[in-house]
């Protein structure tokens, strides 16, 4: 019995009946040789963790633009928050915790420069040059098939391409015909629910920091929510997510889905709106309209390329190649003799 063997048995002996077995995957697209050591989702993980666009996370804005100081989220921590959040809950409910680490590692890889604005503009180009839409899930699953290792893709298991892609409650429907209501698994229900709590609390963190938060406009009942120190929210949110789970669905007590609600309106009306205003909603729509624009004038018209090229681009990335194209440069100032 190889090593992975072994430990596909313990988890048919350990793991919950709504848990996903390794052994039981659906398998990849292109059919590979087990590996004698790790586990099929062991091997999703680490080929995530080993990609370019893993790395490039670490220069995406979460909220706050190309940040100075060295503590706010970006992309990259925002996911290993993600991570470190869905493997509690997973190992506290006896869920394979290798499946759930390794979807909350992807879930943003396919996420554009600028957050979220860089979404949105993204998204109205694509539709209006003829595509279906954009959104960061869909295209994180089209990193790791098509567009990671020089267009092999990843080669992924398919619970945990399909974690990927069910991640975001809001997504838009630009991929039909996967089941997005309801994720394929209780592993990819956890991620789901501990994104949505890592950046509800992270975003708050960030916001004081940054000094978005004009606390002396709060009202007292928010005053009292956002006074509670991070980790104790966190710990809050996880230990009533795994008190109120059940066999079939991942969910809160109604009391803390309240809480999470006014939590994150107050985070629309308070943090992203100012955030985006840092960022200038029209000036990342001209930059990022420029960039798009001349992707087709240099590569034949094709504005699914240009959406590759571009929600691949780190923030800073992205500035830089629309400062080599747009902006003049100065004529050197000639060396004195």
């Amino acid at each position: 019995m190889t090593i992975r063997e072994r430990w596909e048995e313990i988890e048919r002996r350990i793991l919950s009946p709504q848990a996903c077995l390794s052994a039981e995957s659906r398998g990849r697209e292109r059919t590979e040789e087990p590996c004698a050591v790790r586990t099929c989702f062991q091997r999703d993980r680490d080929r995530i963790i080993h990609c370019k666009s893993f790395r490039r996370l670490k220069y995406k804005t979460q909220v706050l633009l190309l940040p100075e100081g060295d503590h706010y989220r970006t992309r990259l921590t925002h996911t290993l928050e993600v991570s470190q959040i869905a493997r509690t809950v997973a190992r506290a409910l006896r869920l394979n915790e290798d499946l759930t680490e390794a979807i909350a590692l992807g879930h943003d890889l396919g996420h554009t420069p600028f957050g979220h604005m860089g979404e949105k503009v993204l998204n109205e180009l694509a539709k209006k040059h003829g595509l279906a839409g954009f959104h960061h899930a869909a295209q994180s699953l089209r990193v790791v098939d098509r567009l990671e290792k020089d267009g092999r893709g990843l080669n992924l298991s398919w619970e945990v391409r399909m974690g990927i892609l069910q991640h975001s409650k809001g997504q838009v429907d630009v991929r039909s015909g996967y089941g997005l209501a309801n994720p394929s698994t209780m592993e990819a229900w956890v991620v789901r629910v501990s994104d949505s709590l890592a950046y509800l609390n992270h975003d708050i963190d960030d916001a004081l920091r940054a000094g978005l938060i004009d606390r002396d406009a709060l009202a007292p009942e928010m005053e009292e929510i956002i006074s509670i120190p991070n980790s104790q929210r966190i710990n809050d949110m996880i230990i009533d997510v795994i008190a109120n789970s059940g066999a079939r669905e991942i969910k809160f007590s109604d009391k803390m889905l309240a809480y999470i609600e006014r939590l994150r309106g107050f985070l629309y009306r308070h943090v992203y709106a100012r955030a985006n205003a840092q960022i200038e909603d029209s000036r990342v729509e001209h930059v990022l309209t420029a960039l798009f624009e001349e992707r087709l004038k240099t590569n034949g018209g094709s504005p699914q390329e240009a959406v590759d090229m571009i929600s691949g681009m780190t923030d800073r990335y992205a500035l830089h190649f629309f400062q080599e194209r747009f902006v003049p440069s100065p004529w050197p100032i000639p060396k004195a003799r």
